[in-house]
C-alpha cells in the first residue's frame, strides 16, 4: 500500500504535535529543577484519566494488534479472552495491590521484594526484568513496530526500527514518566478513533446497505466456527486456547503477573494522586480492555470474507489498511504507530526506572537528584542503542516473534506471581521460600516442557504456579521467618473501596458475563 499525501500530512501532523505535547506538558514550575521523584513517577500526581490510559497505551503495541488480528483470522473471537479477562484482573489489581504498593510507598516492583523479603531477590528480579525488558519485550517491540512502519511506507526496516527508537527516546527523554502518561491520553484517543474506522470500514463492506450490524451478523452467518469464546479439545488451536483454561487457570496466572506485578504498566498506579485515583484509573483501562477486541479482532475475523487465503494470519490487518480511503488511511497508519510509540517510551522509561533506581541509588545512595535524573536519562538512551542494535539479531530468525516473547517470560511468570501474592497476603513467607519459587518456576517449567511436550502452554504455566506455591510455602515453613526484613505494613491498609469503584466493577463483570454467554 502507498500513503497519500493527506496520509502523510496526517502522520506528520501526529508526530509533530505529540512531541511537543510532550515538551508542554514535562514543563516545571520556576526554579523547580526536576527531581527523581518528578522523572520516574510523575511527581506522583497522576489523574485517573491519565493512567488509565496509559496503563492501555503501554500494553497495546504493534505485536498485539497485528498479532491479535492475525489470531482473529485465524482461530476467531477466542482470541478475545486475553483482553477481556484481563480487565477482570485490573479490578484485582486496583482493589486488591495498589493500595498495600501505594500505602508502603513502593517505586519499583523490586524494592517492594527488598521490603518484604530481603535483598538478594531484590537483585535476583531487578536483573531478570532488565534482561527482560531490553533483550526481549524492547527488542520486540521495535522488530515487530519495524516491520509494520517498513510494509506501510515502503522505507527500509533497518531504518524504521532507527527512527521508531530514536523518535520514542527523544520524546519523553526530558519529562520521563510525566511526558510518556499525560501524551497517552491523546495517543489512546488516536488508538481507538484509528482502530474504529478500520472495524466500520470492513463491517460496512461485508453489510453494504444494512450497515455495519447487518456485515456483523453476515459474518458471523458465514463463519459460525470464528465466534466461540470456548474451545474444544478437537478444535485445531485448542493447545493456544485450552477451553476452560482461559476462565479458571494459567491465564489468571499471567494476568496478575503482567497487569499487577510488572514495572512497565505498574509503574502508572504508583505514580497516582491517591489510590482513589489510581483505582479509578485501574477502571477506565478495564472498560477500554472490553473495546480492544472490537478494533483490534474483529477486522482480522472480517479479513476471512474479504480477503481468504492469506498466506500468514498476521498479514490480515495490513491488509484490511489497504483498503482504507486516502485519509483514512493516514489516520490508522498514524493510530499504529501511537501504539508502538506509546509502548516503546513506557519500556525505555521503566528500564531507566529500574536501572536507577534499583541499581544506581544503591551504589552512589549520597548522589544528587540531578545526577540521579541525569543517569536515568543515559540509561535510556544505552537501553534503546542496545535495542537497536539486538533487534534483528535476536529476532530476525523467529517466524513468530510473539511466540518467542510468551515462551521467554512463561518460564518465569508462575514464580514471580507466586512470590508477590505470598509477600502480599501471607507473613510467613521468607526470602527462601521467594527464591525457590523463582528457581523452581524456571526448573519446572523446563522440566514439563521436555516431559509433556503436547501440554498446552497455558496449561503448563497453571500447573507450575501451583507447584511453585506448594515449593515456596514448605521453603518458608522449614526456613527460619525473617519479620525483621519485612517492613511492608498490611494491617493499617483498607481494601474498602469507592461506590464508584463498586458500581463500575460490576458493570465490568456483567459485561464479561454477557460476552462469553453470548458467544460461548
Amino acid at each position: 500500500m502507498k500513503l497519500s499525501v493527506p496520509d502523510i500530512v496526517i502522520v506528520l501532523v501526529y508526530l509533530v504535535g505529540i512531541f511537543a505535547l510532550a515538551q508542554w506538558v514535562s514543563r516545571e514550575k520556576r526554579g523547580h529543577e526536576k527531581d527523581s521523584k518528578d522523572y520516574f513517577l510523575a511527581s506522583k500526581a497522576l489523574p485517573w484519566w491519565a493512567i488509565g490510559t496509559s496503563l492501555i497505551a503501554a500494553n497495546i503495541s504493534a505485536e498485539q494488534i497485528i498479532g491479535m488480528s492475525g489470531s482473529g483470522y485465524a482461530l476467531g473471537l477466542a482470541i478475545a479472552s486475553y483482553e477481556w479477562m484481563a480487565a477482570l484482573t485490573l479490578l484485582i489489581v486496583g482493589k486488591f495491590f495498589l493500595p498495600v504498593f501505594l500505602r508502603n510507598g513502593i517505586n519499583t516492583m523490586p524494592q517492594f521484594l527488598e521490603n518484604r523479603y530481603g535483598s538478594r531477590i531484590r537483585t535476583v528480579m531487578a536483573v531478570f526484568w532488565l534482561i527482560l525488558y531490553v533483550f526481549v519485550n524492547l527488542t520486540s517491540i521495535l522488530w515487530l513496530g519495524s516491520i509494520a512502519v517498513s510494509q506501510v511506507t515502503g522505507i527500509d526496516q533497518f531504518a524504521a526500527l532507527v527512527l521508531l527508537g530514536v523518535f520514542s527516546l527523544a520524546y519523553q527523554l526530558y519529562g520521563g514518566l510525566k511526558a510518556v502518561a499525560l501524551t497517552d491520553f491523546v495517543q489512546v484517543g488516536l488508538l481507538v478513533a484509528g482502530g474504529l474506522a478500520i472495524t466500520a470500514l470492513t463491517l460496512a463492506r461485508l453489510g453494504g446497505d444494512g450497515g455495519l450490524l447487518a456485515g456483523f451478523a453476515q459474518l458471523r452467518a458465514a463463519h459460525p466456527e470464528h465466534f466461540h469464546m470456548i474451545l474444544t479439545p478437537d478444535n485445531p488451536f485448542y493447545k493456544d486456547l485450552p477451553g476452560l483454561s482461559v476462565l479458571f487457570g494459567g491465564l489468571w496466572v499471567m494476568n496478575l503477573s503482567y497487569w499487577g506485578f510488572n514495572q512497565y504498566i505498574i509503574q502508572r498506579g504508583l505514580a497516582a494522586k491517591s489510590v482513589e485515583q489510581a483505582q479509578r484509573g485501574v477502571l477506565l483501562a478495564a472498560f477500554l480492555k472490553l473495546l480492544v477486541p472490537l478494533i483490534v479482532v474483529v477486522p482480522g475475523i472480517a479479513a476471512v470474507m474479504l480477503a481468504p487465503g492469506l498466506a500468514k494470519p498476521d498479514q490480515a490487518y495490513p491488509t484490511m489498511m489497504g483498503l482504507l480511503p486516502s485519509g483514512a488511511l493516514g489516520l490508522v497508519f498514524a493510530a499504529l504507530i501511537a501504539a508502538i510509540m506509546a509502548s516503546l517510551a513506557s519500556k525505555i522509561n521503566s528500564i531507566a526506572t529500574i536501572f536507577t533506581l534499583d541499581f544506581y541509588t544503591k551504589l552512589a545512595p549520597q548522589s544528587s537528584e540531578a545526577k540521579t535524573v541525569a543517569v536515568g536519562r543515559l540509561a535510556a538512551v544505552g537501553a534503546v542503542i542496545i535495542g537497536v542494535l539486538s533487534a534483528k539479531p535476536l529476532l530476525g530468525s523467529f517466524d513468530q516473534a510473539f511466540q518467542y516473547i510468551q515462551d521467554f517470560t512463561g518460564y518465569f511468570t508462575p514464580g514471580v506471581t507466586v512470590i508477590f501474592l505470598l509477600g502480599l497476603f501471607w507473613k510467613r513467607a521468607n526470602e527462601n521460600g521467594a527464591l525457590a519459587a523463582a528457581i523452581g518456576s524456571v526448573a519446572l517449567s523446563i522440566a514439563i516442557k521436555l516431559l509433556l511436550p503436547s501440554m498446552p502452554f497455558m496449561n503448563r504455566v497453571g500447573w507450575v504456579f501451583v507447584l511453585s506455591m506448594v515449593l515456596a510455602i514448605l521453603v518458608s515453613l522449614l526456613t527460619a521467618a525473617s519479620a525483621a526484613k519485612d517492613t511492608i505494613r498490611t494491617d493499617d491498609v483498607s481494601f474498602r473501596t469507592s461506590t464508584t469503584f463498586n458500581l463500575g466493577a460490576a458493570v465490568v463483570v456483567l459485561i464479561v458475563a454477557a460476552l462469553y454467554a453470548a458467544f460461548w
